[in-house]
């Protein structure tokens, strides 16, 4: 029988502590936060669960010969149970998001379980690959903006429909999650090859700007977590460019997923949730304690 913390690292069950605060960063940028975010925020990590077992599955015969040690070539997780478990919680994903939210949620959940598993199957290996996955964090923030503008959106919207400002509003967090995801996604395609030193170059350089995008010109709070954010992920991207192996690779994508909490609380505090932007961005360190006993990647 499969035992449970198998299936936990199968599914990095830890990294999902980097998820809800998509949702919440979407909600907080549309004025959408209400009692459907913590529903919409467990669907969020309900198809990361789900991609992360459909990545092993498909990455299956890669793994035996790469990372043997991982469930499935190990023998710990059938494959066709892993496969189970993907298709399983991707169904409960999409269904508890169109129970908190309705068709809109929906209109945003389907196509993001689509680009996860599109990811995981087919665009993980080419050139498209870090788009696809940066691609399915920003639909993930969005997520979070599909109940619509509450009553927080600006009067001079005018007519645009609620649900249209909400993701409008929302557009800007999304988009810096999705560029964070993208250099995260770039770099673990060098986790077991290791990475020239061009590469590194890149993604730090975006690491900064990304922090940038998430200052506020009045508030202090964000400006402190973005801080934090660029310290954590560029002083690992740092120490790859003085060392580009595999390990110092690995280390610098598990810093981009476990830092990624202070980014997303930067980014809710900047929408005025001061107090909730502070827990989102609590779940850093516990990530990184979490990610000793379970790697996130």
């Amino acid at each position: 029988m499969t035992r449970l913390a198998d299936l936990a690292e199968l599914v990095r069950a830890p990294a999902a502590l980097s998820v809800p605060g998509d949702v919440v960063a979407g909600a907080a940028a549309a004025g959408a936060l209400d009692r459907r975010t913590p529903a919409l925020a467990g669907a969020s990590v309900l198809l990361y669960w789900a991609g992360m077992a459909a990545n092993d599955w498909a990455d299956r015969r890669l793994d035996a010969v790469e990372r043997p040690e991982r469930p499935i070539p190990s023998g710990r997780v059938h494959p066709a149970a892993a496969f189970g478990v993907a298709a399983g919680l991707t169904a409960a994903g999409l269904a508890v998001a169109t129970a908190a939210g309705g068709r809109r949620a929906a209109a945003v959940a389907v196509p993001l379980a689509g680009a996860i598993w599109g990811y995981d199957l087919f665009a993980k290996n080419t050139a498209a690959g870090p788009a696809v996955m940066a691609a399915c964090r920003g639909l993930d923030v969005l997520l979070g903006a599909s109940p619509g503008a509450g009553r927080s959106a600006p009067r001079a919207a005018g007519r645009v429909p609620s649900a249209r400002r909400g993701f409008v509003r929302a557009l800007p967090a999304a988009l810096t999650v999705a560029a964070h995801t993208w250099t995260v996604t770039a770099l673990s395609r060098r986790e077991v090859s290791g990475a020239d030193r061009r590469l590194p170059q890149a993604t730090l350089a975006g690491t900064a700007l990304v922090a940038a995008t998430a200052l506020s010109r009045t508030e202090p709070v964000p400006a402190v977590l973005a801080a934090g954010y660029a310290t954590s992920y560029g002083s690992a991207q740092v120490r790859v460019l003085a060392d580009p192996s595999p390990a110092r690779v690995r280390a610098a994508v598990g810093a981009g997923i476990t830092g990624l909490p202070a980014l997303q609380g930067a980014l809710t505090a900047r929408a005025g949730a001061r107090l909730l932007g502070l827990a989102v961005a609590a779940a850093a360190p516990l990530g990184r304690r979490l990610a000793r006993l379970v790697s996130p990647t």
